[in-house]
């Protein structure tokens, strides 16, 4: 297959800083758009792919999944999109396309879905890269309509923090009355704050940190509680329909399932790994309650919360900085450096 080289930030080991590179794209095939990247957002998974924390780093890697740019080139049996139109990528560029979930677009739970980087790309028998470079090349079919009155480096991280806050929100249907929490304010945070409120929900923010409260209340939530308070917490007893947790450690889910009402449940977004505490099951059975998790979202549901966020002008709020940047902003990432999101601006490239 025909390719073309194009520059990139990408590593070579998990202990090397990023820095620039040339990878290949494919040409165009058939139902491939081409796209110029203009932003990219940066996510806590692009840090933890590399530098290997999960262990399945394939070296080299280019991260980004938090695509917005504009479509460059298309194959001549694309027939959603033409050259110039607004368009984005997220966490996904393909999947098998026929097992159940995918037939129910649950894209994210396909067995053979493949990553925006770190995945196998059956075109060229090698690892996909991500949106730190300057074009991409993906099957129309993943390739999602961005709305144009949102700004575009803003819109970047709605495709990963905002559809991973948002699936869970849709399949546990919050809306008018519900109650909801949210658990940790970072970039996950602050969008799943800012999308239960625009879906009409009572929103509240669980934090350890009092100083958090004027930023959560400008985002949308109605209340804050301090979780290191026990008087807080048991003024919340039983209150939720629908926890959303985005701490990204091992933490104590315990005292928040407290704060479920019957049938309510704490969905887990933020963390991958063994619960410490366990979790204790008393208050699960007597209540209905449940623990939960979620993942992303599929193809339909991202252009489902792309729409509505250009309906309701939602975007992240963002520190946009230049490529060169990147090894910086990962530093002040593992500090919670950023209010919220960084976000790359690709002509720095």
């Amino acid at each position: 297959m025909k390719t073309s080289t194009v520059k990139a930030y990408g590593t070579h080991a998990p202990e090397a800083d990023l820095k620039q590179m040339n990878i290949d794209r494919r040409e165009v095939t058939s139902k491939d758009v081409e796209i110029d990247i203009h932003y990219c957002g940066v996510c806590h998974s692009d840090l933890h792919f590399a530098r290997n924390d999960w262990g399945m780093t394939q070296y080299p890697v280019v991260p980004g999944h938090e695509i917005v740019g504009t479509v460059k080139r298309v194959g001549d049996g694309v027939r959603n999109y033409k050259i110039g139109d607004l368009v984005a990528v997220g966490c996904l560029v393909d999947s098998c396309r026929h097992c159940e979930n995918c037939k129910k677009d649950l894209e994210q739970y396909c067995p053979e879905w493949v990553g925006t980087y770190g995945g196998y790309d059956k075109h060229l028998d090698t690892n996909t890269h991500g949106g730190y470079s300057e074009t991409i090349v993906v099957d129309e079919a993943f390739v999602l309509r961005v709305p144009e009155n949102l700004d575009k480096a803003g819109i970047a991280p709605v495709l990963c923090a905002g559809i991973t806050t948002w699936s869970p929100l849709r399949h546990w249907k919050v809306g008018k009355g519900s109650t909801v929490a949210v658990v940790g304010l970072g970039g996950l945070g602050h969008m799943a704050i800012k999308l239960a409120a625009a879906l009409g929900a009572h929103v509240t923010l669980f934090s350890r940190s009092p100083d958090k409260s004027d930023d959560a209340k400008a985002l949308g939530a109605d209340a804050v509680v301090i979780s290191t308070d026990e008087a807080q917490m048991e003024s919340v007893a039983g209150t939720f329909d629908v926890i959303i947790d985005t701490v990204p450690y091992a933490h104590d889910l315990n005292p928040y399932v407290a704060t479920l009402n019957t049938n309510g449940t704490l969905v887990v977004v933020g963390y991958l790994g063994p619960l410490d505490p366990m979790l204790v099951t008393v208050p699960m059975i007597m209540g209905r309650k449940s623990v939960a998790g979620s993942l992303i979202g599929g193809i339909a549901e991202t252009q489902e919360l792309l729409d509505f966020c250009g309906e309701h002008n939602i975007t992240s709020d963002v520190e946009v900085i230049k490529i060169q940047d990147i090894n910086k902003a990962y530093e002040r990432m593992l500090k919670s450096d950023v209010k919220y999101r960084f976000v790359i601006d690709m002509k720095s490239l």
